[in-house]
């Protein structure tokens, strides 16, 4: 590709980018961001991690609150809301906002914001607790069927 190709394609991605809808822009650059480590975690324009899970509100927050513990990550407040739980955590010098969703008796939702400060988010650790959950998850049902299997 020539540097004048080039140069054009730059001066329309900028242009794109520097438009009042920015979203159009940014999903152009962000491309192929969407999905991490195969572990379907998916992520919106602003950073915020979520992924659905076939589990209750109730598993799924015992599930994120043993992760948060094997992650030494400090939990400061949890609040019942009307669709699930709140959680709030500090993990360094980043807070960490959770929010289960029940979405039906055996699903839910896990959504993951973590602030470093007012202005940047760190999608990677967001991403991480959402992963380490589902391992913690995962855990939990696989010595659920072991312990099934012994009493047969």
């Amino acid at each position: 590709m020539s540097g004048r190709a080039i140069g054009v394609v730059f001066v329309v991605l900028t242009a794109l980018a520097t438009q009042g809808c920015a979203g159009i822009g940014l999903a152009l650059f962000g491309v192929g961001a969407g999905v991490s480590g195969g572990t379907g975690v998916s992520y919106t324009l602003d950073s915020i991690a979520y992924k659905t899970f076939a589990t209750s509100e109730t598993e799924l927050r015992a599930a994120t609150l043993q992760t948060f513990k094997r992650m030494a990550i400090d939990v400061t407040e949890t609040q019942k809301t009307e669709s699930g739980t709140d959680i709030k955590a500090t993990a360094g010098d980043r807070t960490v906002e959770v929010e289960i969703d029940r979405i039906t008796p055996r699903t839910s939702r896990l959504r993951v914001v973590v602030k470093k400060n007012w202005l940047l988010r760190d999608r990677s650790t967001a991403g991480e607790i959402i992963a380490q959950t589902a391992d913690t998850l995962e855990s939990k049902s696989a010595l659920a069927r072991s312990a099934r299997h012994k009493e047969d």
